[in-house]
C-alpha cells in the first residue's frame, strides 16, 4: 500500500494521543474535522494527506498512532473486536490501515479500527509488535488473543502461527523484525480485494501448501474464495518486482503439475480417456477447491507492486511470453472448418494486476484493473476469468460448422442426383435409393418413377398381347382335321 495514505503519527498531538476511547455507541461523527492533522486515510482526499517521510519527533514507544480526536468519539463494539481478532488470526500481522480497508471499507477513515485495536490492547489480546518505517504500528495477537481467535475462526480456516514476545538478557521486550515489505503487500492485497467485495476476511488463507510428488511444496501467498463475487477460488502471488521472471514461471509450472495430480483411487486409464470438463473429476484439486464454474484449473493471479510502472509492465510481458504453455490452452479440432475456439480445460487461467493500479482506480479491485495473460485489454476480474473464446464459442462454431457441412453434402448429393432419360425429371430420393438397391442395373434404372411405371405398363401390355397371340396359334395348331363330305351327302354302302 502506498505509505502516503496514512497520517504521520510523528505529528500527532501527544495529549490527544494519550486519551482512552470512551464508552458510547458505534456511530459516525456528525461533523468530523477536516484539518490536516486528522485527514481521513482514504483515496478521496489526497491533498490533505501528510507524508510519512517527515522527520519523526521523540515520543513514547507504546503511544497510540491515532490522529488527534475530534469532539465526537466512537466506541469499539463487540462485533468489531471479533472482526479484528479473526483477521489477525488469519494474517498474523497487520496495520490499522490494512484492517480498516479489509474489515470496514465503508468507514470514512480508520479511527474506529484504531480505537478497537487499542481497546483490545487494554484487554491483553493484541500488542504492537513494531513500528514500521512508514510510522504505522504493526499489530499482532498475544497468546491470550491467539487462543480467543482460534475459538472465533471456523475449523476450516487455517490459524496463523503465534508471534511470541521476545526479551533481551535484561528482561526487556525486544522489538521483532522480519516483517518485510512483501508481507505488507500480501496483507494489503487481501485488504483491497476484500474492500472491493471479494469475500470477507474469512475468505482468505495464507501460505497454503501444494505438495508435489517429488518432494517440493509450492506455497501460495494467498488463497481467496469469493463465490458471491463470481470467483469460487483463486490463488494469488504477490511480487515486488524482485524475483526473477524464471522463478515466477516455475511457480506456474508447479501449480500446473499440482493441478494435474490424480485424486486417490482415481482410475488412471479413465482419466487419460476423459475429455473436456470430465478430466477434473479425476483430479486431486477438485477434492480440495470448489468448482470454478469455468473451464480450466483454479485461476492464479500475480499482483505486482513496487519499482516503476514501466518495470512492472515489462515484467508482465516477459511472464506472458515465458509461461504461455501453461495458460494458453489447446485449439479445438477443426481449425480448417472455421473453428477458432480454444480448449482451456487443462490450462491455468492467469491474471495480472498492480497494487498501485488497484488503489488508483475509483472502483478499486472491482474495476477494470485485471489483465488475462494472452489478452491486451484490462477488464474486471470476472471478465478476465471468463472464456468467451472457450467451450461456449466451440459449441456455437461446431453447430455452424456442422450446418455448413450438411449444406455442402446436400449440394454435392444434389449434383449427383440422376435425371430421367425420357422426361428429364430428377429422381426422387425413393427412386434413387431404389436404383441403388438394384443388383442388375437395366434400362429402366435410367427412368424416373412415373416413366418407369409407364414403361412397365407398356411392356406388360405387350407381353399379354404376345401371350394371347401365341396361345391362339398354339390352339390352332392343335385343333383335329375335318373329313370332307361326298357330293351326294351319303356314303356308299358296301
Amino acid at each position: 500500500m502506498p505509505t502516503d495514505h496514512m497520517p504521520d503519527p510523528a505529528h500527532e498531538d501527544r495529549a490527544a494521543r494519550d486519551r482512552r476511547p470512551c464508552d458510547g455507541v458505534d456511530q459516525v461523527p456528525q461533523a468530523p474535522s477536516t484539518g490536516p492533522s486528522i485527514a481521513p486515510s482514504t483515496a478521496t482526499s489526497p491533498t490533505r494527506r501528510i507524508s510519512a517521510g517527515q522527520p519523526r519527533t521523540s515520543r513514547l514507544r507504546d503511544a497510540f498512532d491515532n490522529p488527534p480526536r475530534p469532539a465526537q468519539v466512537w466506541k469499539p463494539t463487540g462485533v468489531r473486536r471479533k472482526e479484528v481478532l479473526r483477521a489477525l488470526g488469519i494474517f498474523q500481522r497487520a496495520t490499522a490501515d490494512q484492517l480498516w480497508r479489509m474489515l470496514r471499507p465503508a468507514d470514512r477513515h480508520d479511527r474506529i479500527t484504531r480505537d478497537t485495536l487499542n481497546a483490545l490492547k487494554d484487554s491483553g489480546l493484541v500488542r504492537v509488535e513494531t513500528r514500521l518505517e512508514s510510522g504505522h504500528q504493526l499489530w499482532v495477537l498475544t497468546e491470550k488473543g491467539h487462543k480467543e481467535a482460534k475459538l472465533l475462526l471456523p475449523k476450516t480456516v487455517r490459524l496463523s502461527a503465534l508471534r511470541k514476545l521476545e526479551y533481551d538478557d535484561e528482561g526487556r521486550p525486544v522489538q521483532a523484525d522480519g516483517y518485510d515489505e512483501h508481507a505488507a503487500a500480501v496483507t494489503s492485497t487481501a485488504a483491497v480485494l476484500t474492500g472491493a467485495g471479494y469475500g470477507t476476511p474469512l475468505s482468505w488463507q495464507t501460505e497454503i501448501a501444494h505438495r508435489l510428488p517429488y518432494g517440493y511444496t509450492q506455497y501460495a501467498d494467498l488463497t481467496m474464495r469469493a463465490p458471491d463475487a463470481g470467483v469460487p477460488a483463486m490463488l494469488l502471488e504477490v511480487d515486488r518486482v524482485t524475483e526473477p521472471v524464471d522463478d515466477l514461471v516455475d511457480k506456474l509450472r508447479r501449480y500446473h503439475e499440482w493441478f494435474e495430480l490424480l485424486a486417490p483411487k482415481a482410475d488412471a486409464a479413465k482419466a487419460m480417456a476423459a475429455r473436456g470438463a470430465a478430466v477434473h473429476d479425476f483430479r486431486l484439486w477438485s477434492r480440495i477447491y470448489p468448482a470454478t464454474g469455468r473451464e480450466g484449473y483454479v485461476p492464479v493471479a500475480f499482483v505486482f507492486t513496487g519499482k516503476t510502472a514501466a518495470q512492472r509492465e515489462s515484467r508482465m510481458r516477459r511472464l506472458e511470453q515465458a509461461a504461455r504453455r501453461y495458460f494458453a490452452g489447446e485449439p479445438y479440432p477443426g481449425r480448417g472448418v472455421g473453428i477458432t475456439a480454444v480448449d482451456y480445460h487443462q490450462a491455468v487461467p492467469v491474471v495480472v494486476t498492480e497494487l498501485e493500479r488497484i488503489t488508483a482506480d475509483p472502483a478499486g479491485a472491482a474495476g477494470a484493473v485485471w489483465r488475462r495473460l494472452g489478452r491486451d485489454e484490462w477488464q474486471t476480474l470476472t471478465q478476465a476469468l471468463d472464456n468467451p473464446d472457450g467451450e461456449q464459442l466451440y459449441q456455437v462454431q461446431l453447430r455452424e460448422a456442422r450446418r455448413r457441412q450438411a449444406e455442402r453434402e446436400a449440394a454435392e448429393r444434389e449434383a449427383q442426383r440422376p435425371v430421367c432419360t425420357q422426361c428429364g425429371t430428377k429422381f426422387t430420393d425413393e427412386r434413387w435409393q431404389e436404383t441403388k438397391r438394384s443388383s442388375w442395373p437395366g434400362e429402366w434404372d435410367r427412368l424416373c418413377g412415373p416413366c418407369k411405371r409407364q414403361a412397365a405398363d407398356r411392356a406388360e401390355a405387350e407381353r399379354v398381347a404376345r401371350r394371347q397371340a401365341e396361345e391362339a396359334e398354339r390352339a390352332a395348331a392343335e385343333a383335329p382335321a375335318v373329313k370332307p363330305r361326298s357330293r351326294f351327302g351319303i356314303g356308299r354302302r358296301r
